[in-house]
């Protein structure tokens, strides 16, 4: 699965020479013997209730940031971000969680998912374990935070 996170094919060996198989380190990521684990994938779409004043879209927004960083603060929540265009999908998350069910009730903390401004669409997603490293790592890249 090195072609799941950025690898190309001729950087895969490489990689692989260098960086030997970690059975603890596999174990404390919850990895099975492909280095995958299961997750919870949510697509944000618009919703029905998008507010068209700019300021309580801005109060929205702050709040669904708000809600985002606690929740990866808390480390169930592993990806976040935007799509760049304006389609129906506006983003995506990624949570650790087993169930769809522990999803739906951690969608359901966000203001702008109260609001009606967003909707989840969950689905149960198999990836990389290393997946849970990206808070960690993203913490020590990002200058600022949104």
């Amino acid at each position: 699965m090195l072609l799941a996170v950025g690898l190309t094919a001729a950087a895969a060996p490489a990689l692989a020479q260098t960086a030997p198989y970690d059975s603890a380190y596999a174990a404390s990521l919850g990895a099975d013997e492909f280095g995958m684990r299961p997750y919870v994938m949510a697509f944000l779409k618009k919703g029905p209730n998008r507010p068209a004043d700019p300021k309580q879209r801005a109060e929205l927004q702050r709040g669904h940031m708000a809600n985002i960083a606690r929740l990866a603060e808390a480390g169930t929540l592993i990806v976040a971000g935007p799509f760049l265009d304006t389609g129906e999908l506006r983003g995506i998350y990624i949570f650790k969680v087993k169930t769809i069910e522990e999803a739906r009730q951690l969608t359901e903390t966000d203001p702008a998912i109260q609001a009606g401004s967003l909707v989840m669409e969950l689905k149960p997603w198999y990836g990389s374990a290393a997946l849970l490293e990206t808070n960690r790592i993203h913490n020590r890249i990002a200058r600022k935070q949104p």
